[in-house]
């Protein structure tokens, strides 16, 4: 609870006014830090696989990311954060041997952003949660563009067709993974 101070309310308690804590914000917006950082390092390979027709396409998702990702560093530094740095490398989910790959990989950094910054509409309110809302919707515009086909709900997990598989990420997933 806000004190008469001003101060913070203490990790994991709602401020009474009902917007999300403050730690549940910060703790998404560096998750959204890190993914677009993840993105960035993977425009990189899509930038140097892609066909002719798209480079341009390539260089502005590129550019939307490093803006994105700057913005968010500033995000954490106002909610009193320490910004975590970029990893020097990220594995990639596949090879990336061509153009057709390069496209692929674009849609599921979109993708895999979009997930993130639905997580951030849910932990933030007013002006953060606007932007993480605009952030979702590019992501999904860029994804369809790469995809040439829409999802359902974009930044929610697909159900899998068989009942019994998971569509969890995995658990031991390292942080340096796109």
């Amino acid at each position: 609870m806000t004190g008469v101070t001003g101060s913070r309310p203490a990790a994991g308690t709602a401020p009474l006014d009902g917007s999300p804590p403050p730690a549940e914000a910060l703790d998404a917006v560096q998750a959204a830090l890190a993914a677009e950082h993840a993105a960035v390092y993977g425009y990189g390979v899509v930038g140097g696989r892609i066909g002719d027709d798209r480079r341009k396409e390539a260089r502005e998702g590129y550019d939307a990311h490093r803006a994105r990702r700057d913005g968010l560093h500033r995000t954490v530094r106002d909610l009193g954060g320490t910004p975590e740095p970029a990893a020097a490398a990220y594995r990639l989910p596949f090879p990336v041997p061509d153009a057709a790959a390069a496209e692929r990989l674009a849609a599921e950094l979109e993708d895999r952003l979009g997930g993130v910054y639905a997580d951030l509409v849910r932990a933030s309110d007013g002006a953060l949660r606007r932007e993480a809302a605009g952030a979702l919707r590019e992501a999904a515009v860029r994804a369809v563009r790469w995809r040439g086909r829409s999802v359902a709900f974009p930044g929610l997990t697909e159900r899998p067709a068989d009942p019994g598989a998971s569509s969890a990420p995995s658990p031991d997933r390292s942080a340096n993974e796109l």
